[in-house]
């Protein structure tokens, strides 16, 4: 049976000599694995360039619920990014989220409202002229609100500390040395306490971003089942350097 949906691309590997199987998060079915044959021909009516990391588009497919591969009728990059591909910095954030949230997000059911949130997130990055460097983190922690580990911030505003592991703040460091310490403790919550049109007024060094982009990935190594380490923020980090 055929579908509209919307999706987000996620993973494409070669199958063929012409065709590939693409990881798409989608709104309709969750994470489904898609078979496109001929998209390597010059004439092939879906594109290479529709397949890339993080780029939205709207599809119509097939779909059989217990279907491991499913196929796609028509698809089209939707809507057309207008800056993301020609800007490094923009470019450097799609390829490291990408590769968060392909360690993130393994689930084939439906998710609309965390659809939602990564769609519009993506088109603001498309959109955004100030506040990139600290686009990356606001959209990490916010994630992990869909994720299951949002951090209790009940005690935010009388703590100095936050404790990774257990997903809180506190008065006292923790017994252990999975910890977030002043002043980066305080950087932590005012990234929390922000959203995507004030991110430029967050005030960090390069090194203070670097930490608390540590400290971030950790914290989903510590919550998330098989997470492992991420290679691309460190490609990020000399491009904002740069």
């Amino acid at each position: 049976m055929l579908h509209k949906t919307r999706g987000i691309v996620f993973k494409t590997t070669s199958y063929s000599e012409s065709s590939v199987v693409v990881q798409i998060f989608t709104e309709k079915f969750g994470l489904q694995s898609y078979l496109i044959n001929g998209v390597k021909k010059p004439k092939s009516k879906i594109r290479m360039n529709s397949l890339q990391p993080l780029h939205l588009l709207e599809m119509i497919a097939y779909h059989k619920p217990f279907g491991n591969i499913q196929r796609v009728s028509e698809l089209r990059h939707q809507p057309i990014f207008q800056s993301i591909p020609y800007d490094i910095v923009k470019s450097s954030i799609i390829m490291f989220l990408n590769e968060v949230l392909y360690k993130s997000l393994r689930q084939h059911e439906p998710d609309e409202v965390l659809f939602e949130f990564l769609f519009h997130a993506i088109e603001i990055l498309d959109s955004l002229s100030t506040g990139l460097a600290n686009f990356h983190l606001y959209f990490l922690l916010r994630l992990t609100r869909f994720l299951g580990f949002y951090p209790d911030t009940s005690l935010a505003g009388s703590s100095a500390f936050f404790d990774l592991k257990d997903g809180n703040y506190s008065g006292m460091p923790p017994s252990h040395a999975l910890v977030l310490e002043p002043p980066l403790t305080a950087l932590w919550t005012s990234i929390l306490n922000s959203n995507f049109d004030n991110l430029q007024t967050i005030q960090m060094s390069s090194n203070e971003r670097k930490l608390i982009l540590e400290k971030i990935l950790l914290y989903y190594q510590l919550h998330i089942e098989g997470f492992g380490q991420v290679r691309s923020h460190e490609v990020l980090e000399e491009v904002m350097r740069e």
